[in-house]
């Protein structure tokens, strides 16, 4: 059945960030990398208007990717950014999901697959083994730091950029089912870690600025304290990356950092504040406010009375 302009314009406005319109062209990848990345952040999704009508042909059979023989693609300066700023915001997903991951694993294999999907949008693709191994090299280089990513991205990006080719034609497009489903699964393996991260951190994060969520069930407040999290934890490792602010502190051991973590205060805080945190989140989480969720309590009660003998026991002993 044929593609028609008016329907891909509708789906274009209608879902057009989800990538509507190109999962009814049959353009998979860039179905999936506009349900990643929100419409190519906004941007792709509002220059995809202009491109409509010659997609629309393409899916119809006019300008098909045989007619070019064997030729290389021309080098596109447009995939080329797509391709550095898609795999710069995997692997820093990936710093921000998967920080238990050793970063010299995590970081380039999410920035690796983050130029390959933007290098397999349309009738063009790549080889992923070049692609990987340039990201992996240049993030030994910088020793899996999270500075990283974007000489990782960059030498994926080219290494993509010099096996570019186009797509062998006549291969058999699988059924609708199937398309989703396989969608289905690749967006679950970059949401699924995201989640992950979320969820595992959440406990005594915001600490009593956010005291306001001890009503909430435990799993609804820990989804909804980790997301108001995101952007300054987005921010701060962007800060980061351009050299606007120093890495978090490395003197501290883990169980110090994950003391700090449960009163919500960041690393080094004054005694006053380790008092004061613990005080009121031990108001919030006592297991006589909280009956009807009597094990949640419990469990925070434990965590934060812990964490306080952490960071004030050897105060105490220092100032006895």
């Amino acid at each position: 059945m044929g593609k028609r302009l008016l329907v891909a314009y509708g789906l274009w406005a209608l879902g057009g960030p989800l990538g509507l319109h190109h999962l009814y062209l049959g353009r998979d990848s860039h179905a999936l990398l506009w349900m990643l990345t929100l419409g190519g952040f906004g941007a792709g999704w509002l220059g995809d208007l202009w491109h409509l009508p010659g997609w629309v042909a393409a899916a119809n059979g006019a300008g098909t990717p045989g007619q070019r023989g064997g030729s290389v693609p021309a080098l596109s300066a447009l995939r080329l950014a797509g391709q550095v700023a898609v795999g710069t915001y995997f692997g820093l997903a990936a710093a921000l999901a998967l920080p238990w991951v050793p970063q010299l694993l995590a970081q380039p294999l999410a920035v690796g697959l983050g130029v390959l999907l933007v290098s397999s949008v349309g009738d063009q693709a790549s080889e992923a083994p070049s692609i990987l191994a340039a990201a992996f090299l240049a993030s030994l280089l910088f020793q899996g730091r999270v500075l990283a990513v974007l000489p990782s991205s960059l030498a994926a990006s080219i290494a993509a950029q010099r096996r570019r080719r186009y797509k062998r034609p006549g291969a058999p497009r699988p059924r609708l089912p199937a398309r989703l489903y396989h969608l289905g699964l690749a967006y679950l393996a970059f949401a699924a870690p995201l989640a992950y991260g979320v969820l595992s951190g959440a406990a005594g994060v915001l600490g009593a600025p956010l005291r306001w969520l001890g009503a909430l069930p435990a799993l609804p407040r820990a989804v909804a304290e980790q997301l108001l999290l995101l952007p300054l934890r987005a921010g701060r490792i962007l800060a980061e990356l351009l050299g606007f602010a120093s890495p978090q502190p490395s003197g501290w051991s883990e169980r110090q950092l994950r003391a700090y973590k449960v009163l919500g205060i960041p690393p080094g805080a004054a005694p006053e504040d380790v008092h004061r945190s613990y005080r009121e989140l031990v108001k919030v989480w006592h297991p006589d406010h909280n009956r009807h969720q009597a094990e949640e309590a419990e469990r925070r009660f434990i965590e934060l009375q812990e964490a306080y003998e952490v960071l004030a026991g050897p105060r105490r002993a220092a100032g006895g």
